[in-house]
Formats: C-alpha cells, structure tokens, sequence
C-alpha cells in the first residue's frame, strides 16, 4: 500500500513517517519511490552522496541550465530548513547559480526523476552557513523531484 504524506511546516517527510506509524511505501507529496530504489548512497569524488529515488530517461540537465523542482532540504537532525512543498509550486533554478551539490548532484538524474542528496559543507554552504536556518559547517539533507 502506498502512502502519500503532505508537508507541513516543521514537519520531514521523515517526521510525517514516523507519526503515520512505519515507512513502507513511503513516497513523496507528488510521486513514487522506486520499488528497487537503493538503500546506501554512492559518494562522488568531491564528497557528495546520493542515491536515485526514481529513476528517469529523461533529459539531464547541463550544469548552466534552469531546472524545475520540487524539494525538502534537511539538517541531519531532522529539522526543515527549506522546502518548496509547503508553497505549493515547484522552485525554479539556474543550476549555476544554486550551491555547487546541487549542481553536481542534479545531472545525476533526468527530468521526472527523484534524488536524495547529502550534501558536505564544502559543497553547500562551508564553515560560515546561512544563518538563520543553515548552521556552520552543516550537512545538508535534500530530496529533489
């Protein structure tokens, strides 16, 4: 059976998990998780993890193209900093303009696809952060659609 669990402020699709009372057939607010989905996450050379949540043929974007997603993007203790399912309209992003995991990270997959990302400080937001949300020296958590 699968399960379709809403964002709502303060809550991880993790968080909505768990109060829902287990994670099979978790999927995201606006599509499935593949069935054979990896559980560990591959490391790139620079240090980004990731793992392919929904596989996809479609396009890849380049590294200085606009792309259109939905996204969570976590602390490792859970807490939400950021996440485009709460506004109800996917974001819009210049991938040469957004933290550089992100850049790597999102020609991993085509459009129509879904990618988990750990994202080390050095490809995100380094020793200094983005306060308020983002502390020093934080990884980052993020599903992307």
């Amino acid at each position: 059976m699968n399960t379709t669990f809403k964002c709502f402020a303060g809550l991880s699709l993790i968080s909505a998990c768990l109060i829902a009372g287990g994670c099979s057939g978790l999927v995201s607010p606006h599509g499935p998780i593949d069935d054979d989905a990896p559980t560990e996450f591959t490391t790139t050379d620079s240090g980004l993890q990731y793992r392919v949540l929904r596989k996809s043929e479609g396009k890849r974007p380049g590294s200085a193209d606009s792309v259109k997603a939905h996204y969570i993007g976590t602390l490792d203790d859970g807490t939400v900093f950021d996440t485009t399912y709460n506004r109800g309209q996917p974001g819009i992003f210049k991938l040469n303009e957004v933290i550089p995991g992100w850049t790597e990270g999102l020609r991993l997959v085509g459009e129509g696809g879904m990618i988990e990302l750990r994202v080390p400080p050095v490809l995100a937001y380094g020793s200094k952060g983005r306060r308020p949300k983002v502390p020093p020296a934080a990884t980052l958590n993020f599903k992307i659609e």
